[in-house]
């Protein structure tokens, strides 16, 4: 798998690109709140995106119709916004993607809205710790498979489970570039880490089973016990010998 090493003016407008991402998941965070729909916080970033004179990167992407992946509770993410109105007691996760000048970002959170259960906060904190366990082995000299064997462990000693059917992935020129980056695997397997290479490391962890089904909406992609499911991503650059959060 041929994983391409980014130069200086490319990191450069993906650093662009990644800041407008970060902009964007802020006002997000702003907006969530119970009575709001996911179509106006959907309706609020695109153009928020378009006024830094970049372009909202899920919209038209194979057919997606809306700006953002808003997946709340059960659903794990490419949740359709539409008319649903946020409740408290849920967690909603935000995915967001942006080109500008022909490079991508892509990053997501998942929020609280009002008062949700201890398992649900703590299903956040494990996700999020868990992201920061992958970014943490992103390393020069170190084997991709190192990033998904810390995840994986950091998840399942919490009692949690890390989606098998859904990866992050190489970023770039494209939204999707080699290689895909399970969040789950052996250390000390698959291709070495060289500086220059850009990924987006996502775990999507689950309360209950790793298995997932997607609906008849063609997109939206759902526990297969209905429990829920969180989802953090940050895109990250390894220069120095380490990884740079790019959306942080």
């Amino acid at each position: 798998m041929a994983i391409s090493i980014k130069n200086s003016s490319e990191i450069e407008i993906i650093r662009k690109s990644c800041a407008l991402v970060k902009g964007a998941l802020d006002l997000a965070e702003t907006r969530i709140k119970a009575g709001v729909s996911t179509k106006e916080i959907d309706l609020e970033i695109g153009d928020f995106i378009r006024k830094n004179d970049a372009k909202a990167a899920f919209l038209g992407f194979h057919g997606y119709p809306a700006n953002t992946c808003i997946s709340i509770d059960e659903q794990v993410v490419h949740g359709i916004p539409g008319n649903r109105i946020l409740k408290d007691g849920e967690i909603v996760s935000v995915d967001i993607g942006v080109e500008y000048k022909g490079y991508f970002g892509d990053a997501a959170r998942t929020f609280s809205v009002g008062n949700v259960s201890e398992e649900k906060q703590r299903l956040l904190k494990i996700t999020k710790e868990a992201l920061y366990c992958g970014i943490e082995q992103a390393r020069e000299g170190n084997r991709l498979y190192d990033i998904s064997a810390a995840i994986q462990q950091h998840v399942e000693s919490a009692g949690f489970s890390v989606v098998r059917d859904l990866v992050g992935h190489g970023i770039g020129k494209s939204l999707h570039e080699a290689p895909q980056i399970p969040n789950f695997g052996r250390p000390n397997h698959g291709p070495r880490l060289k500086s220059g290479m850009v990924f987006a490391i996502e775990p999507m962890v689950n309360i209950g089973t790793f298995d997932v089904m997607t609906l008849d909406d063609n997109w939206t992609v759902v526990t297969l016990d209905g429990l829920p499911s969180a989802h953090f991503e940050h895109d990250i650059l390894i220069r120095d010998g380490k990884a740079e959060i790019l959306t942080e």
